[in-house]
């Protein structure tokens, strides 16, 4: 059955955009538009609308761009905005809270500011807090074998959809409509070792009298890619300084009242020289004395990519009941096994110290255990199980005779998680220490072997001191929405539109520790703390579009949200206006002005407490205080308790965002358009990350910053900074100073801005027989992004601050050359610069390139080859320091080049 008017009205279609580069074309720039265009979609609006552009600016990305350009899947693409300014933490940052996620962080505001949609209905949030404090949507979960296109409105939208748009918009559009069978089938790897993947996928669907249906699945297997195998971190004798490394230790003894390790001897190291890779020898730290190392130690276990294995499926049905009501529902499911490996595990003898009977002192032992002992990375591997679903069931059509449309729809979805984390057993303190021989001052007293220390373990042995400890999270969302929309009256420009829209519902959380974690089974754990809540939502809105002379259209749109968690109401309305000017068939001028809110975060109002660790943490004050750089610090590295209590009575966020823009197309096949931006966020929750507080301390404790910038420790910033930082006396007997534990809470108190500039450009061009070629620019550049704190702090340049890492500009481009069966695409990517880890200065611009080659054979076959990043650039290496893996991880890949074949076969 062919599609009727009154059914596209109701599909966010965008018209003629397969010919653009990750921009949306305005509707007087189609080479071949038709005189009466429909009426269609676009994100940012309700009501539908003749013409694409719009006065918010809307990127639009196809899956054959999605393919062309050398994207993996919808996070890969959405990474590459010019609009994704911010870093995030990805799959190499480490022992995260959230390894198994991806997202994305538009303007740099925090992923947790930017609404992720699916066919234009939210989605189940992630049921781990990314950070362990936000909640974010995990953009891993979509598989793009079912993606038709992916709409970005960069900026506030509250107005239209409620929380959480502050950044911006992200709707994933899936396949409404398919005639026949597709199979698609992908293999690749990396140059360098790692990261064999292979992918297949099925779309189908056709069409009855009454009837019309589409389905698909992926299935995807995808190997680790390790540390070891980039030839640039797998050992820290790739320090780009050429300075002598300090190896990183595998066993010591350490002398807990003095600080300084008790020699192992030659003997010592030469027992463990088997382990990790036979690079075990005797090191020296000049300030520490002697222990066990290795250069290649910290590069063992790292995965800079995860395994993964994923099954997702999808089916949408629609039943037309008659000519003006349509029946739908559709359904998706995934299913995903991850593994990442991170730190080797380690151990630290009872209670950190001990007293030696054999020695008479006081002593802290430490044991970093190999590869070789574990039996093989694997053994040691995080494991998340994931499996998610959504529904949507509804019905939409004409009211009665008139030209109205409605819909009504009810919406659930849900994301579970279980993970695995490896542990040593209790057993372990034993088996080095040997039996405790009871309390002497309050410390426990032991007379162990020294060479027990030194002495690798069997994978058997090994296997009988440790474990498994595990945690399940599940979080769900259901709403129900109705909407109309249709005309209203006439105006000198045209009919005046109305769109309005109701909804309710809920959302919730639940996490749940393993129950065995403080019981005495596992070596150094505490009790788990679960955590869960739900919350309802309400919500009521309306947006009307007045075409007020034929050149000249606005758009107002208000709404009010109600939330109601743990006694609480919250409530708040917003509102939008946007302005569209065509003193030319081929000019536009629009504008607009926003507010929007995020509502507060789940984790930030329930979760009772979160307590964990940071490894890798640095004591700035007593590095400094010591003379010591940072990154060859006695007080680097350090493993640092923190505590993270929720606060149910936070306010929601809220923000006021403005936009001007330009978009010319002086010829059909050229167009330009440039957009300035300007989010300001008030309220905004502020939860500080442990780093940033012991940073923030030691700035206070001495004055001024490392880059000299003054600090008054009267300052509520200070006074804040001071408090959280938990230290042993001065006075201590034992590791007087240390750090024992930083404390965080979520408070609403900080401000944030962010004013820039995106500029794009498109240009289509014929060139007979050479054949057609398509270009395309992207460029953004941040003009200011500030923060501050308290009310009474000084604002906080992050722009050009030196010690925050997000890119000042972003700049994309692509050529695609088609003639006859083939088709060919060059994808560049510019990052701009980002601070050194010492603040002295910035790294240089970093550029990667794509590339992929098309053909098809008949109407039914496609062969492609695929290379990402041609050149095997490795990111940018910081020569000033902030040791392993001497890259700034978070915001740069280190895979290499990659490459894949694939293969497309239709079904008529």
């Amino acid at each position: 059955m062919s599609a009727s008017p009154q059914t596209l009205r109701h599909r966010p279609l965008v018209l003629a955009l397969s010919s653009l580069m990750l921009a949306s074309l305005p509707a007087f720039a189609q080479e071949s538009a038709p005189t009466s265009l429909q009426e269609v979609k676009v994100t940012g609006s309700r009501i539908p609308r003749a013409s694409v552009e719009g006065p918010s600016p809307v990127t639009v990305i196809s899956r054959e761009q999605i393919d062309a350009q050398g994207y993996r899947n919808a996070f890969d693409a959405l990474s590459a905005l010019t609009e994704n300014t911010g870093n995030v933490q990805g799959e190499d940052y480490g022992n995260t809270f959230t390894p198994a996620a991806n997202t994305i962080n538009l303007r740099g505001l925090g992923p947790n500011r930017t609404l992720v949609l699916v066919n234009g209905r939210r989605q189940s949030d992630y049921p781990l807090a990314y950070e362990g404090s936000v909640n974010v949507v995990n953009l891993a979960n979509i598989p793009s074998a079912l993606i038709e296109r992916i709409e970005v409105l960069a900026g506030g939208a509250s107005a239209v959809y409620g929380s959480d748009a502050i950044a911006g918009v992200v709707n994933i559009i899936l396949k409404e409509r398919y005639d026949g069978v597709d199979i698609n089938v992908r293999a690749g790897g990396t140059e360098q070792g790692g990261g064999d993947n292979q992918r297949v996928q099925v779309v189908g669907g056709g069409a009855g009298e009454r009837w019309e249906g589409v389905f698909g699945f992926e299935l995807g297997i995808r190997k680790a890619i390790h540390a070891r195998q980039r030839d640039f971190m797998d050992s820290l004798d790739d320090d780009p300084r050429g300075t002598v490394p300090q190896a990183t230790a595998i066993a010591y003894r350490r002398n807990a009242a003095t600080g300084r390790n008790i020699d192992p001897g030659s003997e010592g190291c030469d027992a463990a020289s088997g382990i990790y890779g036979g690079s075990v020898f005797r090191a020296t730290n000049p300030r520490l004395g002697s222990y066990c190392g290795s250069n290649e130690a910290a590069a063992s276990y790292w995965t800079v990519q995860t395994e993964k294995r994923n099954l997702d499926g999808y089916g949408l049905l629609t039943f037309h009941l008659d000519e003006r009501t349509d029946l739908f529902a559709d359904l998706a499911v995934g299913s995903a096994t991850i593994y990442n490996n991170t730190r080797a595990p380690t151990w630290t003898s009872a209670r950190n110290y001990f007293y030696n009977q054999n020695s008479g002192e006081l002593e802290s032992w430490y044991r970093r255990f190999a590869p070789e002992e574990v039996g093989g990375l694997p053994r040691n591997a995080n494991r998340f199980l994931e499996k998610s679903w959504s529904f949507n069931v509804g019905v939409r059509g004409q009211l009665g005779d008139s030209d109205w449309d409605y819909e009504a729809v009810y919406s659930r979805s849900r994301y579970e998680n279980r993970t695995r984390r490896p542990v040593l057993l209790a057993g372990i303190n034993e088996y080095l220490l040997g039996p405790t021989l009871g309390v002497r001052d309050g410390v426990e007293v032991y007379a162990p072997d020294p060479a027990r220390l030194y002495q690798p373990l069997t994978p058997d042995e090994y296997g009988q001191l440790s474990g498994y400890q595990e945690s399940r999270n599940a979080a769900w969302l259901q709403t129900f929405s109705a909407s109309v929309n249709g005309r209203l009256f006439e105006l000198p420009g045209g009919d005046a539109a109305l769109a309005a829209v109701v909804e309710a519902g809920s959302q919730g959380y639940r996490n749940r520790p393993d129950p065995r974690l403080g019981t005495g089974e596992f070596w150094n754990t505490t009790a788990g703390v679960g955590a869960g809540g739900e919350r309802d939502r309400y919500a009521v809105g309306a947006e009307l579009q007045l075409p007020l002379l034929p050149r000249l259209t606005t758009t107002l749109a208000g709404r009010y949200d109600q939330y109601r968690a743990a006694g609480e109401h919250i409530g708040k309305a917003t509102w939008s206006f946007g302005v569209e000017f065509r003193p030319l068939d081929t000019l536009l001028i629009r504008g607009t002005a926003a507010t929007s809110f995020r509502a507060p975060d789940m984790n930030y109002v329930f979760a009772t407490e979160t307590r964990g660790y940071n490894p890798g943490m640095t004591d700035y004050w007593r590095c400094r205080t010591a003379g010591q750089p940072y990154d060859d610090c006695d007080f680097n590295g350090l493993s640092i308790d923190f505590s993270n209590r929720a606060n149910p009575q936070l306010e929601p966020e809220t923000a006021k965002s403005y936009g001007f823009g330009v978009v010319w197309s002086p010829l059909a096949s050229l167009d330009f358009s440039a957009d300035y931006y300007d989010i300001r966020i008030e309220n905004e929750v502020t939860n500080l990350d442990s780093s940033r507080i012991l940073r923030d301390e030691a700035d206070c404790r001495l004055g001024r910053t490392l880059g000299g910038e003054v600090r008054d420790i009267g300052s509520p910033l200070c006074q804040d900074a001071l408090a959280r930082v938990i230290r042993n006396p001065s006075t201590a007997a034992v590791q007087p100073d240390q750090v024992t534990r930083v404390l965080i809470n979520p408070i609403n108190a900080a401000s944030e801005s962010v004013r820039g500039i995106d500029l794009k450009g498109n240009w289509r061009f014929d060139a007979g027989r050479a054949g057609r070629f398509t270009t395309r620019l992207a460029y953004t550049v941040l003009l200011e992004h500030e923060y501050r704190q308290f009310a009474d702090d000084e604002v906080r340049d992050i722009r050009n601050s030196l010690d925050d890492w997000q890119w000042r500009s972003k700049v994309n481009g692509s050529v695609t050359w088609s003639r006859g069966d083939w088709t060919a695409t060059v994808y560049g990517n510019r990052y701009g610069s980002l601070p050194k880890s010492d603040g002295s200065g910035r790294i240089g611009p970093y550029m990667t390139y794509n590339a992929s080659v098309f053909r098809t054979f008949g109407d039914n076959l496609s062969l492609g080859v695929i290379v990402n990043n041609l050149r095997n650039s490795r990111p940018p290496a910081d020569r000033n320091g902030g040791g392993w893996p001497f890259y700034p991880v978070g915001n740069y890949d280190p895979y290499g080049r990659q490459f894949w074949v694939e293969m497309d076969y239709r079904f008529n």
